[in-house]
């Protein structure tokens, strides 16, 4: 009884590095029940005390206004975005550029790009001030052909009932 010697070889390394690093980029979307709750009640509040600058953009978005569907503050993953339109993997965030919360948004930005959503940010300043240029540019934006990420939307609904998450649950 010979057993035969199994060999080492690199066949299909870069296969599986290439499905490592895919679930890497949809781990941001499994959270415990108790984070996806947390995240839902936080947008909740979110949603009944808005910025004004969130006010004022809400007002062009809403009822379908740019073509789209829009939602405000939706749970996507393990982040809470301003307004989100999910036919169309596009996020609409207003805050601010600069400090330590633009370090922290720039991170959540980073996340939602790696699963193939589409991130577009404003300062609250220009939201006010500059209302119609941004809603031209959302526009814009919706009307560019995208690919919609096959990897990210399957583990998203996989994980849509029992992790909460909206996004992948109503798209």
């Amino acid at each position: 009884m010979t057993a035969e010697r199994k060999k080492l070889s690199l066949g299909a390394v870069g296969e599986r590095a290439e499905e490592r690093a895919a679930g890497d980029r949809t781990a941001a979307w499994n959270i415990s029940p108790a984070r996806a709750e947390a995240l839902k009640e936080r947008a909740r509040d979110q949603r009944r005390n808005p910025t004004e600058a969130q006010k004022a953009l809400w007002e062009r978005l809403k009822d379908k206004q740019c073509g789209f569907t829009f939602n405000r503050e939706v749970v996507m993953g393990s982040a809470v975005v301003d307004f989100a339109c999910r036919t169309r993997w596009l996020v609409v965030e207003v805050g601010d550029t600069e400090g330590p919360s633009a370090t922290i948004a720039e991170l959540s930005d980073r996340k939602l790009r790696e699963v193939g959503v589409r991130v577009m940010r404003f300062a609250e300043a220009d939201a006010l001030e500059n209302t119609d240029r941004i809603v031209k540019a959302i526009k814009d934006e919706l009307q560019k052909p995208f690919e919609k990420p096959a990897q990210a939307g399957t583990q998203a609904r996989s994980h849509a009932g029992t992790q909460g998450n909206a996004y992948a649950r109503n798209r």
